[in-house]
């Protein structure tokens, strides 16, 4: 099992120090948020260099492990378009400096019309795919000219949020540079709990040739809302996302999110376990 995960979910002061974190709980690659991951370093558009990259990328492999997914998280729909062009300029820079990172994907997800990426209504719309996909087929020029894949995250909130959506994109962007980052939650809605099985089977099925890196977390129903938990404490059908990654998509990068640093043990032996058993 190629698991790995957010940078984000230590703190540190450090490259050397996050590394020597990560590398303690055994996890061999990361997703790195440079500003989450670094609030005392400036990594906004105009600041990134080789020298920059080489640095995290040394500091990393020290205790091998590797960027998986250099985040570059924007909303492609915010209805402030200044800011927007500011963030789609600065993930150009991120795939620019992207492979002195050690990076292959630079990664986001699309958008809500509510600058905080929460639900609205206007999400789903045509209007939001088609300012997606425009977004993304600039980005993709840019990916193509440097060899590096964009990774786009699905969510049932924000604008590609299911697997058929997430297709049409693929399919109309035309660029072998555009990938998915799968998340298996990000395509069940809390009224589809009894469903997970078929969407899980048919997003893999859809989309299995186009997944580039995977994220997981578990998840329960409170109040019709879902709720994020750790892995083994909630309802995601573990064993059949991994007997299905396994065969679809072997050693390909699991990342783990969204979990306490005190959590982190526990979840790790029950998805170890899971995948050494399907």
């Amino acid at each position: 099992m190629n698991l790995g995960i957010r940078a984000h979910d230590f703190t540190a002061v450090s490259a050397e120090e996050l590394a020597e974190k990560i590398s303690a709980k055994g996890f061999k690659n990361v997703q790195l948020a440079l500003p989450k991951s670094f609030e005392t370093i400036n990594s906004d558009l105009g600041n990134l260099s080789p020298g920059f990259g080489n640095y995290i990328r040394n500091a990393l492999s020290e205790k091998n492990i590797h960027v998986a997914v250099l985040s570059c998280y924007f909303n492609m729909v915010d209805p402030d378009e200044e800011f927007r062009r500011h963030c789609i300029d600065k993930f150009k820079e991120y795939i620019r400096y992207a492979s002195t990172f050690g990076a292959k994907i630079v990664g986001s997800e699309t958008g809500s019309y509510n600058r905080d990426f929460s639900y609205h209504e206007d999400n789903h719309s045509e209007k939001a795919f088609q300012t997606v996909k425009r977004t993304i087929r600039e980005l993709a020029d840019e990916a193509e000219k440097f060899g590096i894949i964009i990774g786009v995250e699905n969510s049932v909130t924000l604008t590609i949020h299911t697997p058929e959506r997430m297709k049409r994109l693929l399919d109309e962007i035309g660029s072998n540079n555009v990938q998915v980052l799968y998340d298996p939650i990000g395509f069940i809605r809390a009224d589809e709990i009894m469903n997970q099985d078929e969407i899980i089977t048919r997003s893999l099925d859809i989309l299995g040739d186009r997944i580039a890196a995977v994220h997981v977390k578990d998840f329960i129903v409170e109040n019709g809302e879902r709720v994020i938990v750790p892995p083994g404490k909630g309802i995601l059908n573990f064993e059949l996302l991994f007997k299905l990654l396994k065969k679809k998509k072997p050693f390909i990068e699991i990342i783990l999110e969204n979990i306490e640093v005190n959590e982190m043990d526990k979840s790790i032996n029950y998805m170890r376990g899971i995948y050494e058993k399907v």
